[in-house]
């Protein structure tokens, strides 16, 4: 049936990735109770009544910070799988991860200077 053996699986895998979410979000829809008031259309906030507009500005310097947080975050999470190889990998692996190291050392003192990991 299919030109490339052994694809089929994959395209089962597909349709049941597909499906699931849509099968999800029907049931959610179906069984979730309808209706309610205006309250269930007000702003909960720890059941203190909202002040103000819920469309404020924040300052750049809250979203630098969560970015370069994001981004060594990420970072360091592709170390974890060469710490687990490392025994496999070998002198050019222990090479490679040092130069990785020193980018993102060299990315921490950039982000330093330039005030990123300031709060204030």
């Amino acid at each position: 049936m299919f030109v490339l053996n052994g694809y089929e699986y994959v395209l089962g895998f597909l349709l049941a990735c597909s499906l699931i979410p849509i099968l999800a979000l029907t049931a959610s829809k179906i069984l979730r109770p309808s209706g309610g008031g205006p309250e269930r259309r007000t702003t909960y906030e720890s059941g203190m009544e909202p002040i103000g507009g819920a469309w404020i500005q924040f300052n750049i310097r809250y979203y630098m910070f969560a970015l370069v947080f994001v981004v060594f975050d990420v970072e360091t999470v592709f170390l974890y799988p060469w710490a687990v190889a490392f025994s496999r990998l070998g002198l050019l692996a222990f090479v490679e991860a040092l130069i990785f190291i020193a980018i993102l050392v060299v990315a921490l003192v950039y982000a330093w200077r330039k005030g990123a990991l300031e709060w204030s």
